[in-house]
């Protein structure tokens, strides 16, 4: 990853390494199996006759919620029991967000949309829906709210964070961003100089999808007149790609660098700085 400064290089310490003894392995079994019991799917009625349903993981003494927003079609790859299968960026690395303590809530689409396209994203009812869900999240934590989008899901981040404010958004992360002009909600040609909270905006350098062209990104800093706090940060790790460049295994979706662009989410939530 690199921003203006290059990341710290890390040496190896000159302790040694020691394995956990057996209860401080016992105490990490139980603390996990903890955590998974207390992950569900929670369902939410938002717009008349519609419900959305996100997946729910909890983490005590957490300071943030984390709602993240997925790409594509918009599932979660829920099929009723277990837990989420789509390899989406931000769906496969939900345990890495949880595990560095934060709350998180991975959205699905709404009962009545099969696709959540950028066009319906970018609408007043994606909008309603997601504020339904937050004022859900409210009831259960009254930890600030960030929105993460990948892909399609910057372009519903960047709606919501417009539409309801500082007073219901702390901050707002954009990975994989939609800047292609002709797409109905592509990022840049949101009302971006309405957004009033800290903006971390992560790319791979490599991403290949035509929609989410690198040389197009900054226009999306350029936008954002009224942030208190924006970045780009630009990815250059990971690998080796595979499939669709627009999909979730290519350098679109982080692949093979998924906890490096954790962190550097993770990193900015805490202490929001150019």
């Amino acid at each position: 990853m690199s921003c203006a400064t290059q990341p710290p290089v890390h040496r190896p310490s000159s302790r040694p390494c020691r394995l956990p003894g057996p209860g401080a392995a016992l105490a990490l079994l139980f603390g996990a199996a903890a955590a998974y019991a207390a992950d569900t799917l929670v369902t939410v009625p938002t717009r008349p006759g519609v419900t959305v349903s996100y997946w729910h993981m909890p983490r005590d003494q957490a300071g943030v919620t984390l709602v993240l927003l997925p790409g594509g079609a918009g599932s979660i790859g829920y099929r009723g029991g277990g837990q989420p299968q789509s390899g989406n960026f931000l769906v496969r690395s939900r345990e890495q967000f949880a595990a560095q303590g934060f709350n998180v809530a991975v959205v699905g689409r709404p009962s009545d949309v099969a696709d959540l396209d950028t066009g319906f994203r970018a609408g007043a009812a994606h909008v309603e829906d997601l504020a339904r869900v937050i004022d859900d999240l409210r009831t259960r934590s009254a930890t600030p709210i960030w929105l993460v989008g990948t892909s399609r899901g910057t372009v519903s981040a960047a709606a919501a964070a417009i539409a309801l404010g500082p007073e219901r958004i702390a901050g707002v992360a954009l990975t994989s961003s939609i800047t292609a002009y002709k797409l109905r909600g592509a990022v840049p040609t949101q009302a971006l100089d309405r957004v009033r909270v800290p903006v971390l905006v992560l790319h791979h350098e490599r991403d290949a999808c035509a929609s989410c062209a690198p040389h197009e990104v900054p226009l999306i800093l350029k936008g954002l007149t009224q942030a208190p706090v924006k970045k780009l940060v630009w990815a250059r790790d990971g690998g080796p790609p595979r499939g669709d460049p627009c999909e979730a295994f290519h350098w679109h979706g982080f692949i093979g660098m998924e906890a490096q662009a954790v962190e550097t989410i993770t990193r900015f939530v805490r202490a929001p700085a150019p």
